[in-house]
């Protein structure tokens, strides 16, 4: 067992430092192979109802989890490249910095190009202070679900955990949205996303509340804000970026498949192109003190386990 914390320990820390150095790969991406044969089972699979959309994510999911079984053996260095796979911190805060540019610029239809890019927002719909507010909410939520949320799980149960979480992850991305076609087959996509992601958003919004700029009005909007979004997850973080931030995030959002009505979290001001520079460094900084949370937690745990050994 102290052997495995300190293989998960060093194989975290060099996974998040090859995504800090190289980011995504550019071409052949592992978590665009899973998104292609999640599609090609979804073909085989699809059917309007809850039980097909459960078989469809315990096959994908459980192939995953299956997958970073048998690679285990290569110890830290299977662990290494599992968390770079799963990592997509540093593509994130990359893009949302482009974006940040793209507006302070002027240049609109730019910024518009790259809103695909972090969520699935209609572009057409946005103007420069829509694109401002739905990128510190992106950014937001992926801090969680790309960053924080891999190194969790890899810290958890290792290379299972870390393939295991990004399928689950992909799958809710691909299927998991309130439209016509996915509302009962990609029910259960959803909320296996939102039972993984329950923990890793929390330990986000305590991240950032420790490091953002504005602890008091942080957790004010955790507190006053974070249940009233319709993500049990989403809303935690968001609220938390908005608080310490000093902006107000949500209202009118508009999706390629309909549009929804998002209650406001914080008390702020609306977000500007400075606050998208803001949210985009915190973001950085939340990724590296998640790293160190993790590995703080497996050296308590070998702790543990060698005292009671």
């Amino acid at each position: 067992m102290a052997s495995d914390v300190w293989t998960r320990a060093a194989g975290l820390s060099a996974g998040y430092l090859l995504d800090r150095v190289f980011g995504d790969p550019v071409r052949l991406h592992p978590v665009a192979g899973m998104g292609n044969v999640a599609g090609s089972l979804e073909k085989l699979l699809y059917r309007d109802s809850r039980w097909a959309g459960a078989a469809f994510t315990t096959i994908c999911v459980g192939g995953a989890v299956g997958t970073g079984y048998l690679c285990r053996r290569g110890g830290a260095v299977s662990v290494a490249v599992a968390t770079w796979i799963a990592l997509g911190g540093t593509s994130l805060t990359a893009v949302g910095e482009r974006l940040g540019g793209a507006l302070a610029a002027d240049e609109v239809e730019s910024a518009r190009a790259l809103i695909p890019s972090l969520c699935g927002r209609d572009p057409a719909s946005l103007d420069s202070a829509g694109m401002a507010r739905a990128t510190i909410e992106s950014v937001a939520e992926n801090t969680s679900d790309a960053a924080v949320a891999p190194l969790f799980w890899g810290a958890v149960a290792g290379v299972p955990g870390l393939l295991g979480y990004r399928m689950a992850n992909t799958l809710d991305a691909m299927v998991g949205y309130r439209s016509d076609r996915y509302l009962r087959f990609g029910w259960a996509s959803a909320r296996l996303d939102d039972v993984a992601n329950y923990l890793p958003a929390r330990l986000t919004a305590v991240l950032v509340l420790a490091i953002g700029p504005d602890r008091r009005s942080g957790t004010a909007a955790v507190r006053r804000d974070a249940a009233a979004h319709p993500s049990p997850n989403a809303g935690v973080v968001e609220a938390s970026f908005a608080g310490v931030l000093g902006v107000s995030l949500g209202g009118i959002t508009v999706y390629r498949h309909g549009t929804d009505s998002r209650p406001v979290l914080g008390r702020g001001t609306p977000p500007t192109v400075h606050d998208v520079q803001r949210a985009t460094t915190l973001s950085r900084q939340v990724q590296l003190g998640a790293l160190a949370a993790v590995a703080v937690g497996q050296l308590l745990v070998r702790t543990v386990v060698a005292r009671r050994a």
